[in-house]
């Protein structure tokens, strides 16, 4: 089992690896109207994709001079259409800023078979348009769609490969102090890395069926990374705790695996279920993520259920074992019985409090973001800004409106929409290839404000007699939150109904599973306030190193949601089950409702407290990242399970239960008799409730 990890180690990484140049989000055949405006106004356009660069002083006879000769050198590279020179050109394309100290240089690249311009000629039209910048007096920055597409996807691998170098060794480091020594340590860790292979080659594959967005590898692994390490650690910790009751290491790691090995499993299949979710929304960029989290998902459940035990067995030797139980009277428990004897105070009290924290959402703004998402020092967010400054008018993108008539016609049109409140000014209409043509309205305020989502949905509204198509990035935003409103309830029933199934099946309770996704609701709200508080407000924007934008990326709300009730609702299901698990056999063997939730909370506070600590640092490690996206992804998912591992797990849990005494476990007789047939049941005998122990250490055997 281990050379056959070893072999898929390294072909996963060496397939891996090739993932990221296939990053790419492509608007190519959609039905949404503003993704398949995109479409049209590339196929009607006479060249392929553009690049552009802003010069300083060009009009100085040097700048002249070295000007017409890199636009001479690139008129005869081969896959460049037309290279134009902003001296020359008519006055109303606005290539020259209205001061003459900056002029932009527009380079027009042939199309390939696929639409998109050959790599090749990108290289040698970045390289001459940098060379141009050892010729002028002032910067020369590069801009365009390829090269934010190529930037962000580099930043991602930076990204991935910096969270997991932050996040490891101090995973490591914290592992270490919990068992008490490195190879204990090291089973959760080696399973990670092959998680994280095996994951990276899963999303090649993916990337073949899908476009995959650049954010989709950072997303997935860190989803490897905390799934991998939580099922190993209770895995381990399960061994651990089944050696120091005296079991040899064979039948140690076969009740991990019949006890925790349910649970991971248990876990898994509600993140899959969960996940699927994504697939009911239109959009791509969910459907990539819940492709490629069920194929991660699944790696991880494979390194939790073989090579975890394979390794447990290659050194079990060398891995310390307890020779004392801690006594069931300690810590966990005694904070479970402080609970229950003011169950109601803490209930009210800390629903109010996770409830206040929610509040910032509902002041949340959102936007698509593009060159904005990358670090201020980045070349294509500088490119952005600087020629927002030199060419003020243009500060705000257009909305497009294409159709496919004369630009004459489309102008009579547009001429009646000129004084609506919200437009700044109407272009003139061009035509375009194939028959099309295209006008541009710029809104009034902010490229996707308010009022430039207003102007979109009055020209939806009074369409002419002929079909137009509107889109840009106001469009963009509006039909994005048009679709997760329409697909979120989807997504929300399966995760919703697959959650409760699963979970009666574990616990054959019905109100167990109803309070769960209650006070995961609950915990998920807390979130998504903080969320606004940090990214929105920008507080915090120092220590985390972002220039806040004032909104939220659009698809992180939905991410975090589907992952949260998903990914970290799943994380969150390993420690109720793991807690839940313990509660219930110790219930069914005969203690009191209170008595088997505080020794239950004793039992488990422990790993869940552990597991929850390591997947923060994993969690955190990411928003040491550049791309604001998985700062806000890192940072999300982190404070979802710190909330759901203390507040909820340790509070929140034992002060409902004890609430609802002997009614955590009813269900109505005919769903009693469904779970006595096919319920889920760790086919284990507890050890028995010891009382507290004189001085429970732990020695090595």
């Amino acid at each position: 089992m281990l050379l056959a990890w070893l072999v898929a180690f390294v072909g996963g990484i060496t397939a891996g690896v090739q993932v990221f140049p296939r990053l790419d989000t492509d608007y190519s055949g959609s039905s949404i109207e503003s993704f398949a405006g995109y479409d049209h106004l590339e196929l009607s356009a006479e060249f392929g994709s553009r690049i552009s660069a802003l010069v300083d002083r060009p009009t100085d006879a040097d700048g002249q001079q070295a000007l017409s000769a890199a636009l001479a050198d690139l008129r005869i590279t081969e896959g460049v259409a037309r290279a134009v020179d902003p001296l020359t050109a008519r006055a109303e394309a606005g290539l020259v800023s209205p001061d003459g100290t900056k002029a932009l240089v527009v380079v027009d690249l042939t199309r390939g078979l696929e639409g998109a311009p050959l790599d090749e000629a990108v290289d040698a039209t970045t390289d001459r348009l940098r060379q141009l910048g050892d010729d002028l007096p002032g910067e020369v920055l590069l801009g365009g769609n390829e090269l934010l597409q190529r930037e962000s996807a580099e930043q991602s691998q930076r990204d991935t490969e910096r969270g997991e170098l932050v996040a490891l060794p101090i995973t490591l480091a914290v592992m270490v102090l919990l068992f008490g020594g490195f190879v204990a340590a090291g089973v959760p860790l080696l399973g990670a890395l092959c998680s994280i292979a095996g994951g990276l080659a899963a999303l090649l594959g993916v990337s073949y069926l899908m476009d995959l967005d650049p954010s989709v590898p950072s997303v997935t692994t860190v989803m490897g990374l905390g799934l991998s390490i939580d099922y190993a650690l209770l895995i381990v910790q399960r061994y651990r705790e089944e050696r120091g009751l005296g079991r040899g290491p064979e039948d140690a790691v076969a009740v991990a695996l019949s006890t925790a090995g349910r649970t991971i499993s248990f876990s898994a299949l509600t993140v899959a279920t969960a996940l699927t979710g994504l697939f009911v929304f239109e959009l791509s960029i969910f459907r990539a993520l819940g492709a490629a989290g069920v194929t991660v998902v699944v790696v991880a459940l494979l390194v939790g259920l073989t090579l975890v035990p394979a390794l447990i067995g290659a050194f079990h030797r060398r891995i310390r074992v307890p020779t004392t139980r801690v006594s069931d009277d300690g810590f966990f428990s005694r904070m479970a019985r402080r609970t229950q004897r003011h169950a109601l105070l803490v209930t009210l009290l800390l629903s109010g409090l996770l409830l206040a924290l929610g509040t910032p959402f509902l002041r949340v703004e959102f936007q698509n973001g593009g060159a904005d998402l990358l670090p201020e020092d980045f070349e294509a967010r500088r490119y952005v800004e600087a020629v927002a400054a030199a060419f003020p008018t243009e500060a705000t993108d257009p909305v497009l409106v294409l159709a496919r008539v004369p630009a004459a016609e489309l102008q009579t049109w547009a001429d009646t929409v000129a004084d609506l409140p919200e437009v700044a000014r109407v272009a003139p209409a061009e035509d375009r290839q194939q028959g099309w043509s295209m006008v541009e309205i710029t809104p009034q305020g902010e490229t996707q404000g308010h009022q430039a989502q207003d102007l979109v949905d009055e020209l939806r509204t009074d369409r002419p007699d002929f079909e137009t198509w509107v889109t840009g990035p106001a469009a963009i935003l509006v039909d994005f939150k048009a679709l997760v409103l329409e697909g979120l309830p989807w997504a929300l029933t399966i995760l919703v109904v697959g959650t409760f199934v699963l979970l009666f099946l574990m616990t054959g309770s019905v109100l167990v599973p109803v309070k769960a996704l209650v006070m995961n609701t609950l915990s998920l709200g807390a979130t998504f306030g903080v969320l606004v508080w940090v990214f929105q407000d920008g507080h915090l924007s120092g220590v985390l190193d972002f220039t806040p934008t004032g909104a939220l990326e659009t698809w992180v709300p939905v991410i975090v949601f589907v992952f949260a009730f998903a990914f970290a609702f799943g994380l969150s299901m390993d420690y109720e089950v793991f807690l839940l698990s313990r509660v219930k056999e110790l219930y069914d063997s005969g203690l009191s409702n209170d008595d088997a939730v505080a020794v239950g909370l004793q039992r488990s506070g422990r790993i869940i407290t552990s597991a929850a600590l390591l997947v923060l640092i994993v969690f955190l490690g990411f928003t040491s990242g550049k791309l604001l996206g998985i700062k806000q992804m890192g940072l999300a998912l982190a404070t979802a399970v710190a909330v759901d591992a203390t507040l909820v797990r340790c509070l929140l849990v034992p002060a409902t239960m004890t609430l609802l005494g002997d009614k955590n476990w009813w269900a109505p007789p005919w769903l009693r008799r469904v779970h006595d047939r096919i319920g889920l049941r760790e086919h284990v005998e507890p050890p028995p409730v010891r009382q507290p122990a004189t001085d429970p250490v732990e020695v090595t055997r």
